[in-house]
């Protein structure tokens, strides 16, 4: 629970400047914990895939839910 909390403000953080998994990597997440973190995130609709970008993945707005 609490990685997911810290990648979640490190994704906003970040700002599409790093991938996913350097991202995980930068707060000491090796990339089995950020893919299985990512795969949580997305079942709660927590955060969103974007094909267009550095990172894949932001953070869903809960203003628009």
């Amino acid at each position: 629970m609490e990685n997911k909390k810290r990648f979640i403000k490190a994704l906003v953080e970040n700002n599409g400047q790093l991938n996913e998994l350097d991202l995980g990597e930068r707060i000491q997440l090796d990339e089995d914990e950020t893919r299985e973190i990512i795969a949580q995130l997305l079942s709660e609709h927590r955060i969103r895939y974007e094909a267009n970008s550095i990172c894949k993945y932001s953070v869903v707005n809960k203003k628009r839910r």
